[in-house]
């Protein structure tokens, strides 16, 4: 009912930037939180950064400072900005978005993910 569609992904020099996007679509009521994971080649699904409904953000430690998330709630879509990229930022990017479906029934939907690339 809910249906994630990411962007943005690709392969970058170090220090380079690219900006993620996920939209969702479907039978939405509202949205409240919004995410990104990652899981790098051979290692576990960790969480990159969060986004409140009110705004409130959240990242790991190895990305802060580097990585801003955003929303647009008219869109439905959250964005990640990724700027001095490291080699060590490889991995394959997920967002997550969850809220209430119109009938009043939480949903928490992930995209397809995205590959992201970072060379030396």
């Amino acid at each position: 009912q809910v249906q994630l569609v990411e962007s943005g992904g690709g392969l970058m020099q170090t220090g380079g930037s690219l900006r993620l996007s996920c939209a969702a679509s479907g039978s939405i009521s509202s949205v409240s939180a919004m995410g990104w994971y990652r899981r790098a080649p051979g290692k576990q699904r960790d969480l990159v950064a969060t986004i409140t409904s009110g705004g409130t953000t959240n990242y790991a430690d190895s990305v802060k400072g580097r990585f801003t998330i955003s929303r647009d709630n008219a869109k439905n879509t959250v964005y990640l900005q990724m700027n001095t990229l490291k080699p060590e930022d490889t991995a394959v990017y997920s967002c997550y978005i969850q809220g209430l479906l119109i009938g009043n029934k939480n949903f928490r939907s992930w995209g397809q993910g995205t590959q992201v690339t970072v060379s030396s």
